[in-house]
């Protein structure tokens, strides 16, 4: 199924405005949300073919978010993307772990994320 509506998951305004007019320029529908558990409601509500989640936020961190998306019966079909500034091989094997299915450095390199947005797409 093609990627068409993507839920932008960044307590930073202007990482998550970055993403939301890139990809909109794209084709994309963008939804956003600030924190963790706004991402859990809206993954339930808004139905998007694609998360990309931030890890580093206040209260429901990313990883906690993606565990809880993808062990939903009712969201465990939304493909997780985590992008964030933690670089590190162990972040990226945890949150593979938690269930997200790619994971991008930032800053985001617009070409790498269209790769794996298509992959997934």
């Amino acid at each position: 199924m093609p990627v068409r509506k993507v839920l932008i998951v960044d307590d930073s305004v202007t990482d998550r405005q970055f993403l939301v007019d890139e990809l909109s320029k794209r084709g994309y529908l963008c939804v956003a949300a600030q924190s963790g558990d706004e991402a859990i409601a809206k993954a339930k509500t808004e139905s998007p073919d694609l998360i990309l989640m931030d890890i580093v936020m206040p209260g429901t961190n990313g990883y906690q978010a993606t565990r809880a998306i993808t062990r939903d019966a009712a969201t465990s079909h939304i493909p997780v993307i985590l992008c964030s500034g933690r670089s590190q091989d162990t972040d990226q094997i945890w949150g593979k772990r938690q269930g997200a299915k790619e994971y991008l450095v930032k800053p985001i390199n617009l070409q790498e994320l269209a790769a794996k947005i298509a992959a997934i797409g």
